[in-house]
């Protein structure tokens, strides 16, 4: 079992960046790939960034060239800058005993920390 526990949301301006964090507890020896997933109000949860155990990086086309995610350890973050309205949703962290972007191959999931984006 992994345990994933994010934080570092709230509310910012249109221009502005944010530092996401989350932590993984636990069977971390099974992660293979961290990811963080957002949704928004009324809409689907979709993919936006992961690293693999090796270190390849891999962004969804919405963010790249504005969020960078990194992994030191059981730690990861998503450093996000020139953030936008449509940025607005729940951000959930989450890892995988898989090399994979899609949502269904995560098995372990944060409780989600909320971003907001409004001038």
């Amino acid at each position: 079992q992994v345990h994933v526990v994010e934080s570092g949301g709230g509310l910012v301006q249109p221009g502005d960046s944010l530092k996401l964090s989350c932590t993984a507890s636990g069977r971390t020896f099974e992660i293979n790939a961290m990811g963080w997933f957002r949704q928004p109000s009324g809409k689907e949860r979709e993919f936006v960034a992961t690293v693999y155990r090796a270190g390849n990086e891999y962004y969804a086309d919405s963010v790249k060239g504005r969020f960078t995610i990194s992994r030191n350890q059981n730690m990861l973050y998503l450093q996000m800058t020139n953030l936008k309205p449509e940025d607005t949703a729940v951000y959930y962290c989450a890892a995988s005993d898989q090399y994979s972007i899609r949502e269904y191959d995560y098995s372990y999931w944060g409780q989600g920390t909320h971003v907001t984006v409004a001038s």
